[in-house]
C-alpha cells in the first residue's frame, strides 16, 4: 500500500513539474506570428481571417477606447499606407495568463521591436513594443498593442525638440 501511495505522490509531483504552458500556447503563438508576418507583408485581407468577430483590442494611442474589428482594420490599413519594409523582431514569446486565476490560458504575448520606413518622409523608425493575443475558436479575440505611437509619429514629423542644457542653469539650481 505504501508503494502505491508513493507512486501516486510521485506521479502528482511529476505532472506538476510541466513547462506550465497551456496545450494551445504553441498553436496560438504560431498564429500570432503568422498574423504579424501578414502585417509585415501588408496582406490585410489574409489578416482578417485571424480576427474573431467579437474582437476587443487595446489600441496604443493615448486616450483611445477599446477597439473592435472595424477600428483594427482601419488602424492596420493606416499603417500599411504610411509605412513600408515593416519588420518585427521578437525578443521572446511568453505564455499569457487568465487575469482572474493567474493560470496559463493558451494566450500568448511578445516583447520586441518594430522597424519600418515612413513612406512619405523616407525616415526609418524603430519602436519597442509589447503585444498580447487572446484566442477563441482559434481566432484572435482580445489583447492589444503597447508602444509609443505618439513619440514615433513626432520623430517622423521632426516635432521632437530636445532642449539643449544650459550649464549656468545647473549652477544656479545648485546654489539654492
Amino acid at each position: 500500500m505504501t508503494k502505491v501511495l508513493n507512486f501516486l505522490l510521485l506521479a502528482v509531483l511529476i505532472s506538476g513539474c510541466s513547462t506550465g504552458n497551456h496545450t494551445d500556447f504553441e498553436a496560438n503563438t504560431a498564429k500570432a506570428k503568422e498574423y504579424f508576418l501578414l502585417h509585415q507583408n501588408e496582406n490585410a485581407e489574409a489578416m482578417w481571417e485571424y480576427i474573431h468577430p467579437d474582437l476587443n483590442w487595446h489600441m496604443p494611442v493615448y486616450g483611445s477606447e477599446m477597439a473592435g474589428v472595424e477600428e483594427i482594420k482601419n488602424a492596420l490599413a493606416g499603417y500599411h499606407a504610411a509605412f513600408e519594409d515593416m519588420q518585427f523582431e521578437a525578443d521572446y514569446w511568453l505564455p499569457g495568463v487568465d487575469t482572474e486565476t493567474g493560470m496559463v490560458d493558451g494566450s500568448t504575448r511578445t516583447y520586441g521591436t518594430w522597424t519600418a520606413k515612413h513612406t512619405e518622409t523616407g525616415k526609418e523608425v524603430s519602436v519597442t513594443s509589447y503585444h498580447s493575443f487572446a484566442f477563441k475558436d482559434g481566432k484572435i479575440i482580445g489583447g492589444g498593442d503597447w508602444f509609443d505611437v505618439g513619440g514615433m509619429m513626432n520623430a517622423i514629423n521632426n516635432d521632437v525638440k530636445i532642449p539643449e542644457e544650459d550649464p549656468s542653469e545647473e549652477e544656479d539650481q545648485s546654489e539654492e
